[in-house]
Order: structure tokens, then C-alpha cells, then sequence
């Protein structure tokens, strides 16, 4: 007996109570944009985990032979990176055994460099920018698409099934924002003419008013609006399209393609105007298996599921998983292990490349009708 423990005990006999030894701690962080205008989908992505990390305990977790508890050390930061960085310092400093996140891409990146500086896995389920994982980390996973693939898709969803041909882009100059414009770009130049980008507007992940760059957007005549942001601002957006009369179908990526961008938009959306992907989805042998896990968080929180709260979910499960196979929470043990996994989630069966991208990861093409989220098309 330790002497610590010890000291409980005589502590305990002293006051006349059983002793009731706690099972050890592992804590693991989380991060995201819980305050701000993209704090919904940041405590949707908490809340995930935290049904992971609750599940996990109500079980009975056990690795290497040792009873441990979970304990989930959330953050917020805010989606800024100064607040993201300083956000990964205190988990460093907290001892945490792994990360989960953080929400988007322009406080993952940075962040990264401190988790692998002190060997801490980290496993964002939403930040999609290419980057991330090409630094040199053996420590970065994320359990979504990049947005090579995502640009990718969206271009040739437009020019396919839309039929673009002359398109506008707009860009928050954010490194989600800018990298999948970019990709998204340069794959309807890579097209051969099939379509063309006939305007590019720039703005902010803050901005409210958008009358200018609309405005010159509508004097180019487009069929298709792109915009590379998140949908605090993409609703906004809409509600000016609608206002200035620019008649253009509206396209954007997992940022914007959430439940809450029909009440940002309002009557501004128009059935089928507006086309966006998720960096992630099921197939159809999954389908169950979300449908139950989104049951679940109705359940447990009384809200519907936003986008990434089952990626959050899936990649604590993982991380989890990792430490049991080991033996170990000690990441130096356990990290091994994460990048070999395959694991077996609700959004299927995850596993990572050299770099820490998801394998085959799956894309779904979503539109609005009702004001409600329905499903295009789900592709690779």
C-alpha cells in the first residue's frame, strides 16, 4: 500500500467510513469553438465525445488489468488560434493521454506542433485542411476527408449533376475557408473548360454585410455561388443573396452544411438552392448504426446531432481502443498501436495511412428541402 493510500485509509477509520478506493484517472482533452458564432458546432463535437467517455465508464473500463475512469478535459477555443494554442499548452500541462480535436482547421494546425512536441496523440474529427497532417506528425489523425477530397467532390458535383457552368467563389480567407476554395478551384480549372470561375470574392469568418462583394458577383451573371466558410456566415449570406436577387444556387463544404444553416438563413433558402458535403458519412451498411447513434444523442442531450458529433464520438472510441490494446494510456505506448488500428465505429471502420488521413474516407452530398437536411448522394 502506498503511502498516500495509507493516509486515506487511517483517514477513513479515523471519521468511521469504508474506505472506497477510486479507480485511477485517465483524462483526455477536447477542444473546439464552444463560445462564438460557431459554438454550436463546437459543443456538438464535445458533446460526442462526452457520450463516448460516458458509455466507456458506465461499462467499466479496464486496460492492462487496471480499473480506470475517464474524465474529459473539454476547452474552448473559440476557433481562434492564439486560444487554440494556449488551449493545447493546458492540456500538456493537465497530463491529458490524448486529444480529441480540435473543431476546425486554423486552431488544429497549430496546435498540432505542441501535442507532437510532447508526444500526445490527437485525433481531430472536423478539421479537414490538407496540412494538418503533412507536417511530419506521427502524433495528428483526423477520422474525416480532406479537403482535397471534398474540393474535389464538390467540383464535380456541381459540373455533373448541377451543370454549373459559370461560378462565382467566395472565401473567408480562414484555413478551412481558403483551403477548400482553393482545392475546390482547382479542380474546375482542372476540368477542361467545362466550367469556369467567373468571379472571386474574399471575406472574413466575422462579417455580416456582404452587399459589395454580391454585388459584383451578380454583374457576372453565375449559376453557382461557392463559398468557403462556416454557416454563421453562409446564412447571413443566403438572406443577402435573397435580397439582392442574385439568382444562383448556393455551394459549400462541411462548415456551412449543418442543421442550424436553415434558421441562420431563414426564408432566404429556397428547396434544393443550396448544395453542400460533409467530409465524412456512412455507407448504406451503416446506416443503422448512425441512425441509433443519432437516436442516442437526441436522447441524451434533447438536440439533434449538428455534423461531427459521431467523428468525435468514433475517435475517442478509437483512441480508447488503442490504450486497451496496449495495455497502456501511456501515449508512448499506445500511439504505435493508433496508427495501425482498425476500428470498428459508427461511421464505419476507421483506420489511418502514414500520414494520419482516414483511409477510403467517404463524402456525403447533402441539399435543403423543408429546411431540413437531405441526403444527394454519398461518394468517395
Amino acid at each position: 500500500m502506498t503511502a498516500a493510500r495509507r493516509a486515506v485509509l487511517l483517514a477513513c477509520l479515523w471519521a468511521g467510513a469504508a474506505p472506497a478506493w477510486a479507480d485511477d484517472i485517465i483524462k483526455i482533452g477536447h477542444v473546439a469553438a464552444t463560445s462564438g458564432p460557431i459554438a454550436h458546432l463546437g459543443k456538438d463535437n464535445e458533446n460526442g465525445a462526452r457520450m463516448a467517455v460516458d458509455e466507456l465508464n458506465a461499462k467499466g473500463l479496464v486496460i492492462g488489468g487496471k480499473r480506470y475512469k475517464l474524465v474529459l478535459q473539454a476547452e474552448d477555443d473559440a476557433g481562434d488560434p492564439k486560444q487554440g494554442t494556449a488551449a493545447a499548452q493546458k492540456l500538456v500541462d493537465a497530463k491529458v493521454a490524448g486529444v480529441i480535436g480540435h473543431e476546425n482547421s486554423g486552431t488544429t494546425i497549430p496546435a498540432s506542433r505542441i501535442y507532437f512536441e510532447a508526444g500526445i496523440p490527437q485525433i481531430s474529427p472536423s478539421a479537414s485542411n490538407p496540412k494538418y497532417t503533412r507536417q511530419g506528425y506521427n502524433t495528428a489523425f483526423r477520422n474525416v476527408a480532406n479537403d482535397e477530397q471534398l474540393g474535389a467532390a464538390l467540383a464535380r458535383y456541381a459540373m455533373q449533376a448541377g451543370k454549373a457552368k459559370r461560378i462565382a467563389v467566395i472565401d473567408d480567407r480562414t484555413a478551412y475557408g481558403k483551403g477548400l476554395t482553393d482545392e475546390f478551384i482547382k479542380n474546375v480549372k482542372a476540368s477542361g473548360g467545362a466550367a469556369s470561375v467567373v468571379s472571386q470574392q474574399y471575406t472574413n469568418d466575422k462579417a455580416t454585410d456582404f452587399s459589395a462583394i454580391l454585388t459584383a458577383i451578380k454583374a457576372t451573371k453565375p449559376d453557382l455561388v461557392f463559398f468557403g466558410g462556416m454557416d454563421a456566415v453562409a446564412g447571413p449570406m443566403l438572406r443577402q443573396m435573397k435580397q439582392l436577387a442574385v439568382p444562383a444556387h448556393f455551394m459549400g463544404g462541411d462548415g456551412m452544411c449543418s442543421n442550424s444553416l436553415a434558421v441562420l438563413a431563414g426564408d432566404a433558402m429556397v428547396d434544393d438552392q443550396v448544395i453542400c458535403a460533409e467530409a465524412g458519412g456512412v455507407e448504406p451498411s451503416q446506416q443503422q448504426a448512425m441512425s441509433d447513434f443519432r437516436a442516442a444523442y437526441r436522447r441524451k442531450y434533447g438536440i439533434d446531432v449538428q455534423t461531427y458529433a459521431p467523428y468525435a464520438y468514433d475517435a475517442l472510441m478509437m483512441m480508447v481502443e488503442a490504450m486497451q490494446q496496449a495495455g497502456s494510456p501511456d501515449p508512448a505506448k499506445y500511439l504505435p498501436v493508433l496508427a495501425k488500428l482498425r476500428h470498428k465505429g459508427v461511421i464505419g471502420t476507421i483506420s489511418f495511412d502514414a500520414r494520419g488521413d482516414v483511409h477510403d474516407g467517404v463524402l456525403t452530398i447533402y441539399t435543403f428541402r423543408g429546411g431540413k437536411r437531405q441526403v444527394l448522394t454519398v461518394m468517395k
